[in-house]
């Protein structure tokens, strides 16, 4: 299992950096330093649906989703959409795990729950990424269980337009 992980973070991260390379302009050297001031109107944020048509839930393997539909963007919204508790599904919620460790663990003592089971209905739950950071989701249901299988988890590090 660690190698596995392992291998998947590594193959996250080379997909991160070679992307960010494949977005800058080598006719210009000001794109080489992240302060110059870019023209952030050029790309609009976009709206994500996690899963895709497959909404947030149970048995879905959700790293594997944003690998395949990343990369994603400061300023990007990650939308968690969701059935609300009832007789014949399970409830999801969404946590926001403090650090790569407690991803891997899927150890939420020092989580933050952001969205609880009821908000992922109509619309779903709207997630902005603001900052150049790793944010690593999961599902808290079943006292992380959800998280533990392996599959209601993703870790996004979003990139900056470099327009």
């Amino acid at each position: 299992m660690a190698v596995k992980t392992l291998v998947v973070l590594v193959v996250f991260m080379f997909a991160m950096i070679s992307t960010a390379m494949a977005n800058k302009n080598p006719d210009n050297w000001n794109y080489n330093w992240p302060w110059y001031p870019h023209n952030t109107n050029a790309t609009q944020p976009k709206k994500v649906v996690v899963g895709g048509s497959e909404n947030w839930h149970f048995g879905f393997n959700y790293t594997d989703w944003a690998l395949k539909n990343g990369p994603f963007y400061i300023g990007d919204s990650l939308v968690f959409k969701y059935d609300p508790p009832n007789g014949t599904t399970f409830p999801h919620s969404v946590y926001l795990l403090p650090n790569y460790w407690s991803f891997l663990k899927c150890d939420l003592r020092w989580a933050k729950k952001i969205a609880d089971v009821n908000q992922g209905g109509g619309g779903g739950f709207e997630f902005v990424l603001k900052r150049w950071q790793p944010y690593y989701f999961a599902c808290g249901e079943k006292a992380g269980f959800h998280c533990r299988n392996g599959t209601m988890k993703f870790p996004v590090m979003p990139l900056i337009h470099w327009d």
